[in-house]
């Protein structure tokens, strides 16, 4: 087979992450993949093959016939297989491509989210409506997300199917702790790994991490990753005179190393698919302390791979840092619980096997209908 993937622009965030690192396993399965993005950007994906970018202007998203122009050019030259848009505005161009343009392929697209918490007016459920309308299938990354996206479009209930995130298999140091200062060393160092959007929650995060402060007062936090409220977030940080405790590390690529130097991931979003990095922790045997929003309690559960606390509860997210921090032999058992889970099943060689089918099933379904279509 051969699969054109669609991502928003080259950018350190998970839907384009994930998108590249399932484009080489798949092509490592001996399958032809072609990685198409809408926007140019300034970050290399780890992909290992060649990238196109279709020139379209950010400022244009609601009209541009050259970009969909050109992403119809390449489906005729290159004759994919599937197209498979991955967030963002990606399935409106190949949406649109499509109609204006008349290629046949189907169009799978990744649901990485809990929908119903974007789409709320009249307007926009029909807009997007209207776009799901022309998908061959929707691969949604947890059961949650998948639920909400049949309650709220029921008319694509039978297009759905789940497919979890996955990640990379690589080689990380273990953080030693010392013993004699309840695990921890000198001071507890704790991470969040996110861009800076709405979501993430960063602002609340800050509030949590000065409430931790009045009990460990050397602990430290780093905020890794970038995006729109950062340097809003940075003033912030400034102005409550946190720059010792706080520090911004910026998109990187070493987040594994990052996490694994830690002692406790903390994701307190509130709005969450299935995120990546929640598994990440748990391959480097990171304590995490989350949010039970989307599909995070679906992998986190509570007291048996990670602390999940009721959204919103701000005192109980402090608590279960503190718990974490104070019990370090008793996380031994919640993290080494955490490391099976994501080796058994989230590893990103497993879960393109689970593509692969996705994509076979489709495109033997697809094949039947066209066949049918042609002859009558």
């Amino acid at each position: 087979m051969t699969i054109l993937h669609l991502v928003q622009k080259p950018q350190m965030r998970g839907a384009e992450i994930f998108a590249a690192h399932l484009a080489n396993h798949t092509s490592r399965h001996g399958h032809k993949v072609i990685l198409v993005s809408l926007f140019p950007g300034n970050s290399p994906l780890p992909f290992e093959g060649t990238m196109i970018n279709l020139g379209g202007k950010p400022g244009h998203r609601l009209f541009n016939l050259t970009a969909w122009r050109r992403l119809a050019n390449i489906i005729q030259q290159e004759k994919p297989d599937v197209i498979q848009a991955n967030a963002g505005d990606t399935l409106k161009y190949a949406v649109f491509s499509k109609l204006l343009f008349g290629w046949k392929q189907p169009i799978i697209f990744r649901n990485a989210s809990t929908i119903s918490l974007y789409i709320k007016t009249w307007a926009a459920r029909k807009w997007n409506g209207f776009l799901f309308r022309h998908t061959d299938k929707i691969v949604s990354v947890s059961k949650t997300s998948a639920d909400d996206f049949a309650a709220l479009f029921p008319q694509c209930r039978d297009k759905i199917t789940i497919v979890p995130i996955g990640i990379e298999e690589v080689p990380v140091q273990t953080k030693q702790h010392d013993a004699a200062q309840n695990g921890y060393g000198s001071f507890p160092l704790l991470v969040h790994v996110g861009g800076f959007t709405y979501e993430k929650n960063h602002i609340r995060l800050i509030a949590i991490f000065q409430e931790l402060l009045r009990i460990y007062p050397t602990a430290r936090l780093h905020l890794v990753g970038d995006g729109p409220l950062r340097s809003e977030m940075e003033a912030i940080v400034s102005q409550k005179r946190l720059d010792r405790s706080i520090r911004f590390l910026g998109a990187r690529k070493d987040v594994m190393e990052l996490i694994a130097g830690a002692d406790v991931l903390l994701l307190p979003s509130i709005i969450e698919g299935l995120p990546g990095v929640i598994l990440e922790a748990f391959y480097c045997r990171i304590p995490v302390v989350a949010y039970d929003v989307g599909g995070v309690g679906e992998v986190l559960i509570n007291n048996d791979t990670g602390h999940l606390v009721r959204k919103g509860d701000e005192n109980g997210f402090v608590e279960a840092i503190c718990e974490v921090i104070e019990n370090r032999n008793e996380e031994e058992f919640l993290v080494q619980n955490a490391y099976q889970l994501v080796t058994s099943g989230y590893l990103n060689k497993w879960i393109a096997k689970r593509f692969i089918h996705v994509y076979e099933t489709v495109l033997r379904h697809w094949r039947e209908v066209y066949h049918i279509q042609k002859t009558v």
